[in-house]
């Protein structure tokens, strides 16, 4: 990355040897617990309450799709899923963390260690190239540049794009932008991957490709939690959840 200070030297052990393939030891219980989960905006003299009570439990590895109208509180849910939004009540645990109990900094350290994110507008940095991108991540965790560099490398590779490493955003298509978006989501190897509507700016093909690949991630073993409005998306998760005014309508699991 250009002008880029010094990078911490200390050593890091890779974890991520195929795409988005999780090598780290299981671990007991359920990877994603919530219990009465609550979150409350005011709105001038009102209050909208977004999420009114969910109770859920996620498993390591599992692939589950968010749907709902629009103010049903599933946007919510990803926000306070995703460690962007504090719940006003109620317990959230990730991986035995109580969320809660985490201020702002070690809140943020958190998301970066744990947390991937592909969001339906790419968000991409477009002064900075493909390589850049990917490595943002890394950046914040403190890996050597030259290390970094090399493992954005592999990550590009791995989802098409390692003839695209030194190219912008704006000289990429839509469905090359959210290959790198994802590449940049496992460039941490984060155990679970929030997607927010991650094929809304595609066409129907691109679509395809993109939940091709979101599916061999999780057949590698990443836990993703996706929102979508489309049907024929969220029937790629296993486990489909509808909500309606801040609760959990119904839940849909495959056989």
């Amino acid at each position: 990355m250009t002008d880029r200070p010094p990078h911490n030297t200390t050593p890091h052990t890779d974890t991520t040897t195929a795409v988005g393939t999780t090598t780290r030891a299981d671990t007991a219980g359920p990877l994603i617990e919530l219990a009465d989960l609550r979150k409350t905006y005011h709105m001038g003299t009102q209050q909208v309450h977004a999420l009114a009570g969910v109770n859920l439990q996620l498993g390591r590895g599992e692939f589950w799709a968010i749907l709902g109208a629009s103010g049903s509180g599933k946007s919510t849910m990803l926000n306070v899923l995703g460690c962007l939004d504090r719940p006003t009540s109620g317990i959230y645990r990730l991986e035995g963390q109580d969320v809660a109990e985490l201020d702002d900094d070690a809140l943020s350290e958190f998301r970066l260690r744990h947390l991937g994110f592909i969001f339906q507008s790419f968000n991409l940095i477009p002064q900075l190239t493909v390589r850049e991108n990917i490595e943002l991540p890394l950046y914040y965790l403190g890996w050597e540049a030259d290390r970094s560099a090399d493992h954005a490398a592999v990550l590009a590779e791995q989802v098409g794009l390692a003839d695209r490493l030194d190219h912008r955003p704006n000289e990429l298509s839509g469905g090359q932008q959210q290959r790198v978006a994802v590449a940049r989501a496992l460039a941490n190897d984060p155990p679970v991957l929030l997607a927010d509507e991650p094929t809304g700016n595609l066409d129907s093909s691109t679509s395809s490709q993109i939940m091709s690949l979101l599916d061999e991630l999780n057949q590698n073993g990443k836990t993703i939690i996706m929102v979508t409005h489309e049907n024929d998306i969220a029937a790629h998760a296993q486990h489909r959840l509808h909500m309606r005014d801040g609760i959990i309508d119904r839940i849909e699991r495959d056989a």
